[in-house]
This record gives structure tokens, C-alpha cells and sequence, in this order.
């Protein structure tokens, strides 16, 4: 166990380096509350920091819902940082309100100087969904999905590109109706939704990681086993919880489901939320362990992290191939 805490769970991470320095932003919640599955309303972000991805220095909280009432004074949950040319780093976060019982998901925006103290531009929000998007609707799906964003340079252009996870109100079949949102901005601050870049196959796809890599663009993302459909089963084998992607020749799309084996999964006790972190040229996957496989006690760290091949057919892949 890499990160953990005596006092808090630790779940959803995300990284930037500065420098020679890591930092990690991520969920964490007081274990005082008791439940672990109570963590994600009593949530704010921690931030540590190390030099081997490896021995983390704990710098405690960095972010907090709002005070309310505001649309993000419930939940402040999984984001990204990024760096601007001017030396500006930016923090596009998800929220959500009391008002709405934190089932209406929104977008965020913050800023920093030094990766700790964030101020939120206007109100913060940036986002939120359109017709193209699915709707909160009681008995169709838990919550409405508008979480997770990732944002990278447009490298076609000088703008920016922002993925996220989402829901695609033009899916009838609600198992297949998770998407891969999308975004485009010229300058960070004004955003304009786009249609899904990528939708079918799970009724989630959380955490959405974009990244090229020789010529090819890969979405990482998380599901678990009970949101996989029929084609995902027949694609990739027996349902698991954990870690898969998606390849695309373009950022934009369009994208597939890599075939199995999964990249990272498990029946119990599954890493979640997995970031690939490139150190030096080496990738390392990098995610928070679930339940206990024989305790079934949520254990909220962050595991070490593991190396990440391309094999010779452009695979993801946690073993290397000769």
C-alpha cells in the first residue's frame, strides 16, 4: 500500500509533476463516519506529494465542497490538474448540490499557483448537461452522470480538449448508455459541450484517462462487473471489476472497446479508478484498492503502482511479452 491514511479513506487519484516532484490529488473521507460507503457525502480532497511514486509526504486537505448553498456545496469529487503555459494550474473538478441530493452532477473549474491552495473561477461551475445528455430519472439509472473530467492540449489546434463520464440520452437500452462525454475550449474558461465521443458497451465508464502513445490515442477508463452489456462480455470475456480502455486513431474518435483480455480487473477486491502515470518513459497504473477479497472490509488506499506494457498488436497490457 503506497498511500493510506490512519485517519481516512483514500479512493479516486489523479497526478501532475512539477518539476522533479509528483503531486496527487485524491478522494478522501474520515473513517470517524463509520460507513465507507457513507464516504462519498462527507468528501473533500487530500494531497500528497513524492519523488518515486512510491513514498507519498501527506499535505492534508487542499479542496472542500462550497459553503452553501451553491450547486457544488454537497460533493466536490474526481477531477484533473492541469499546467497552462503561463504557469497557471488548473483544476476541473465535479460537483454536486445539496438542493439536488447530489445526484445532479455539474462541472467545475479552479485555479493555482503553488497545487494546494485552489480558487474557484466565478462560482466554479463550467458545465452542465444538455438534451444530448442523460437526465436524473428515478428507476432508469442511479444517479445523472456528468462526473470525471480530463482535460489534455487540442493537438490539432491551440484549444483544449475535456472528457468525461456521461450517459447518452439517445440510447434507449439504459445497460448500453454509457458515454464518454465531450468538451472544447480555446482558452480553459469557456467550454462548449459536443456530442459523446464515444458511447455503448457498459452502463458506466468512469474516470476516463485520454493519452497518445506511438501513433495510437487510448481512453482508459473503470466499470464494475454489474454494468457490463452482452457485447462487452462477448468482447472482452468474463465481467470484472477494474480497469479497460478504448483505441481511437484520433482524440476525437472514433473510438472501440479494445478486445480481452481486461486490462485490470478482478471478481473481488478490485484497484479502481486507475490513472497510467508516464515517469521517465515507464508507465506505472496507479489506483485505489476496493474491498478486501476475504474480509469484504473497504480498505481505501492507493496500491503500488504497476508497470504497463504496449505489446506488439498496440495493447494495453500488465505483463510484459517477448
Amino acid at each position: 500500500m503506497v498511500l493510506a491514511l490512519k485517519d481516512k479513506w483514500v479512493w479516486d487519484s489523479w497526478y501532475v509533476r512539477s518539476d522533479d516532484l509528483w503531486h496527487c490529488f485524491f478522494l478522501q473521507a474520515p473513517k470517524s463516519i463509520g460507513d465507507p460507503e457513507q464516504r462519498h457525502w462527507h468528501v473533500s480532497y487530500g494531497h500528497a506529494t513524492s519523488r518515486d511514486l512510491t513514498n507519498w509526504s501527506y499535505l492534508g486537505t487542499c479542496f472542500e465542497p462550497s459553503k452553501g448553498p451553491a450547486w457544488d456545496d454537497y460533493t466536490v469529487w474526481t477531477g484533473s490538474v492541469i499546467k497552462e503555459d503561463d504557469g497557471t494550474w488548473h483544476l476541473f473538478y465535479t460537483g454536486t448540490s445539496r438542493e439536488g441530493d447530489g445526484k445532479h452532477q455539474k462541472l467545475g473549474h479552479a485555479v493555482s499557483n503553488d497545487l494546494h491552495t485552489w480558487q474557484r473561477i466565478g462560482s466554479g461551475l463550467i458545465l452542465d448537461r444538455d438534451d444530448r445528455y442523460e437526465e436524473y430519472e428515478d428507476g432508469r439509472w442511479h444517479d445523472r452522470a456528468f462526473r470525471d473530467p480530463w482535460v489534455i492540449k487540442d493537438p490539432q489546434g491551440d484549444g483544449w480538449l475535456m472528457y468525461f463520464t456521461a450517459r447518452n440520452a439517445r440510447v434507449a437500452d439504459s445497460q448500453a448508455a454509457g458515454a464518454i462525454g465531450f468538451a472544447t475550449s480555446k482558452d480553459l474558461y469557456e467550454w462548449t459541450l459536443q456530442d459523446p465521443v464515444f458511447t455503448g458497451g457498459f452502463g458506466e465508464l468512469e474516470v476516463p484517462q485520454v493519452f497518445e502513445h506511438g501513433g495510437r490515442w487510448y481512453c482508459l477508463f473503470c466499470t464494475a462487473a454489474r454494468f457490463w452489456t452482452p457485447a462487452a462480455k462477448s468482447l472482452i470475456g468474463t465481467p470484472m471489476t477494474g480497469s479497460h480502455y478504448l483505441i481511437g486513431e484520433d482524440p476525437r474518435g472514433p473510438w472501440h472497446v479494445a478486445s480481452g483480455p481486461m486490462l485490470d480487473g478482478a471478481e473481488v477486491g478490485a484497484r479502481y479508478a486507475a490513472r497510467i502515470v508516464n515517469d521517465g518513459g515507464s508507465m506505472k497504473l496507479m489506483g485505489f484498492l476496493m474491498e478486501h477479497p476475504e474480509t469484504g472490509e473497504f480498505r481505501g488506499v492507493i496500491a503500488d503502482p504497476a508497470d504497463v506494457f504496449i505489446t506488439t498488436d498496440h495493447r494495453l497490457s500488465l505483463t510484459e511479452t517477448v
